[in-house]
């Protein structure tokens, strides 16, 4: 995904602490209401995905579950994380991540 905003602006997000990825800090981040986004890879498991849909669903039903184009490996080549489910933790990187996926069709089976 060359030139992609949407990476470069969930780069921007991990250097700012606004970023939980891997299973288990992304759950702590649902669990403590502090995610405001999830995020999976496109490689993801259908069980991860459904894991966190009841995750969300039980501590907050309001937040967004997007599954994106990019694999675990492009995460990994752009942002040196290895993880196919990561939290979005700030509202403003939130609500500018969807803005951007909807302008650059980076949403999984859209």
């Amino acid at each position: 995904m060359p030139d992609s905003k949407f990476l470069s602006m969930l780069g921007l997000a991990k250097r700012a602490g606004r970023l939980s990825a891997g299973h288990d800090t992304a759950q702590q981040a649902i669990i403590k209401k502090k995610a405001e986004l999830v995020i999976l890879c496109s490689d993801a498991s259908e069980r991860l995905l459904k894991e966190f849909e009841q995750l969300a669903k039980t501590h907050t039903p309001d937040i967004r579950i997007m599954v994106i184009k990019p694999t675990m490996n492009e995460i990994y080549f752009e942002l040196g994380i290895r993880a196919g489910v990561m939290t979005v933790d700030d509202k403003n990187f939130s609500s500018g991540l969807i803005s951007l996926s909807e302008q650059e069709d980076i949403i999984y089976g859209n």
